[in-house]
């Protein structure tokens, strides 16, 4: 049995820094272990320029701990008027690397999201030609469809009539739920990916009910049925290529989270590698954990490999209760309980 892994440097496809206190709380947990990460712009006001993106960038560098090597890759906020025009200044930036969707209302400050994806059909042209990845939060947001149902809506309705729609855009659905989600990006064509987090390997939807209600489980998408976990599990083991890391760290104060209304997200950035490790040495594949973690993101991406490498090592430790989040705390995933590996840099 392996006592020490190491894998070149991983980045993280998906984060979500938050910003000001909040953001200095919890940026150096995500830049210990990665040497990049994809920031989502879901701030209020959203992050829908290319000037925008600049100063949330310098605000994430200036927090970051002295001496990090870690790099932010910053993303646009897709709305119903974004422009062509755009596309092009995010392009010339160097720094903004990718555009990302929210249907409207559809999670976390989502409210400026787009209404109808058709109306983004000159901006989407304009992505294809720059080569600018789109990133998909995959679920409508109908309120006639069963909410353990909107991702495999969306890709019935909404992504396949898009990959139809646009051949050369690049695509990425993120945070993938569902064995339709697992089939769907595994047949489509190379341009089509997607990004799986730790909690959806980890657990399905009796986690929100174990014990009573556990707010700390409830993120979005939903977890979903044992059924879809495994197709999860097995896609992110297969060395496929299209299928990479993304945790979808999102912090919400202790207070957000047990309320009458609790925010939905998982707080993973403490622990991101530990877990996924747990996931993949459960399936005996810890030889593929470094394809999905620090090469098939970077190749989608188009961006080269990390060069410097991290290592875990088989060590039993205890998830503190909570981590200082600005004035307040959140509560990290798998809070008071023990994990078997350690990163150690």
């Amino acid at each position: 049995m392996s006592e020490k892994l190491t894998l070149a440097r991983p980045d993280d496809w998906h984060v979500h820094f938050r910003d000001g206190d909040l953001m200095q709380s919890v940026v150096g947990a995500t830049a210990r272990q990665f040497g990049r990460a994809i920031v989502m712009p879901n701030l209020k006001p959203p992050v829908t320029t290319t000037e925008l993106a600049g100063a949330y960038r310098g605000r994430i560098l200036a927090a970051l701990p002295a001496g990090s090597s870690f790099e932010p890759l910053m993303t646009l906020y897709l709305t119903d008027n974004t422009s062509p025009g755009e596309i092009a200044k995010a392009k010339a930036s160097g720094f903004v690397k990718a555009v990302k969707y929210y249907p409207a209302g559809a999670t976390t400050n989502s409210d400026s999201g787009v209404t109808d994806i058709r109306k983004c059909d000159a901006v989407l042209e304009a992505m294809a030609a720059h080569g600018m990845p789109l990133l998909l939060h995959g679920e409508v947001t109908d309120p006639e469809v069963d909410v353990f149902d909107r991702e495999k809506v969306f890709i019935d309705k909404v992504l396949q009539p898009l990959e139809r729609r646009f051949p050369k855009l690049r695509m990425v659905l993120e945070h993938i739920t569902t064995s339709e989600a697992a089939l769907f990006v595994s047949s489509a064509p190379a341009n089509v990916a997607a990004t799986i987090t730790a909690h959806h390997l980890l657990m399905n939807r009796n986690a929100l009910f174990a014990g009573g209600i556990r707010p700390h489980h409830y993120c979005l998408p939903v977890l979903k049925r044992e059924q879809h976990r495994v197709a999860l599990v097995k896609a992110a083991v297969s060395g496929n290529p299209r299928f990479f890391l993304g945790t979808d760290t999102a912090p919400h104060a202790r207070a957000m989270k047990e309320a009458c209304c609790g925010s939905a997200g998982m707080y993973t950035a403490h622990a991101a590698l530990e877990l996924y490790c747990e996931v993949f040495e459960r399936e005996n594949a810890l030889d593929r954990l470094e394809g999905f973690a620090s090469r098939f993101g970077p190749d989608f991406y188009g961006l080269p490999r990390n060069g410097a490498t991290i290592t875990l090592e088989r060590q039993s430790w205890e998830v503190p209760a909570g981590y200082p989040f600005g004035a307040e705390s959140v509560v990290p995933l798998r809070a008071g309980e023990r994990l078997a590996w350690r990163f150690k840099g």
